[in-house]
């Protein structure tokens, strides 16, 4: 809404005049220019309304446990899983993200050591 109201500004500085068809609204006026600030008040007063509401509808979801976002794609069990995986050198980091159904990318997000440990024993399987 700032920057509408900063291009209707700029337009009215170099002589130009918006006028909406839809609306009616003609800034060339001083009534059409004041309708567009209430017009651009109560829009932004909406804004401000739309967040609020977010915000409290959030907290109060966290109050009663739920949390946002996407699930985790491991459980503290498929970890366990995997670092017992890792802990053998014969079974790559590619096998035990299959095996857990995930990519290996993910497997390093929450492994990130995963990553160092089987550098050397992938490399040598070429």
């Amino acid at each position: 809404m700032k920057q509408l109201i900063e291009t209707v500004e700029d337009l009215r500085i170099r002589g130009i005049g918006f006028r909406s068809l839809t609306e009616s609204l003609d800034t060339t006026t001083a009534q059409g220019l004041l309708v567009f600030h209430l017009f651009s008040a109560l829009a932004e007063f909406e804004r401000g309304l739309i967040r609020e509401r977010t915000r409290a509808g959030l907290a109060a979801a966290r109050r009663v446990g739920r949390t946002g976002g996407r699930p985790r794609s491991l459980t503290e069990d498929d970890l366990e899983v995997a670092r017992s995986l890792l802990a053998n050198p014969d079974i790559t980091v590619s096998q035990i993200a299959d095996r857990l159904g995930v990519s290996p990318a993910t497997l390093y997000r929450y492994i990130p050591s995963a990553r160092t440990a089987n550098v050397e024993t992938e490399g040598d399987r070429g």
